[in-house]
């Protein structure tokens, strides 16, 4: 199939999807290079073969001449044709190649990623164990404080008791000794006056 103007001017190409591609200028300057080149080509190749089927002995013996130069030219103008495939080959492998270093790049990028965080996890973790060790320790250096001031306390209070039970026994048996001491006296001294009113 050969290649047309048209053709050239009609052609679109895709998207890709990673990048926005070769430069859209760049390549619609070069698209309108070809068009103007194959016009030319295609009005020179008209008019050569105009020149062939009108023209007499005279003028055939030029026409090789002239005929080699378009023929060289379509030579070129093929070359591209076929330099099309391969430029949709290089440009498929050059994406695929594109795409393989992209994804290798995400797939590093994510395994430093994943690598940082579970990094940060574990220092984040040390130190949450390591203030919650300090706390542990400080409650306990607390606790064991209140428990020495508690037991030093439980102490005077058994020392008190102790103390307040041997003073109110001796007292007791103090007041005893006095009632027992005292309670004969009390009994006949009142028995007397007990008769004294009686006898009056």
């Amino acid at each position: 199939m050969a290649l047309t103007p048209e053709d050239v001017v009609n052609k679109r190409f895709q998207s890709t999807k990673f990048r926005e591609g070769y430069d859209q200028d760049e390549v619609d300057d070069f698209l309108d290079e070809v068009v103007v080149e194959l016009r030319r080509l295609s009005a020179e190749n008209e008019e050569l073969k105009a020149r062939v089927s009108s023209g007499g002995a005279a003028e055939v013996a030029p026409a090789p001449e002239a005929v080699a130069e378009p023929v060289v030219a379509p030579a070129v103008v093929a070359a591209p044709v076929v330099a099309g495939p391969i430029d949709e080959t290089a440009g498929t492998t050059n994406l695929l190649q594109l795409a393989r270093r992209l994804h290798e790049e995400h797939v590093k990028e994510g395994a430093e990623k994943r690598d940082a965080l579970i990094a940060e996890g574990h220092a984040t973790a040390a130190r949450l164990v390591a203030e919650a060790e300090a706390k542990q320790r400080a409650q306990l250096s607390i606790l064991d404080q209140e428990r020495s001031v508690l037991e030093t306390k439980i102490d005077d209070l058994r020392t008190f008791e102790r103390e307040y039970r041997q003073k109110l026994k001796s007292y007791i048996e103090t007041q005893l000794r006095d009632l027992d001491a005292t309670s004969p006296v009390e009994s006949s001294n009142a028995s007397k006056s007990s008769f004294q009113s009686f006898g009056a």
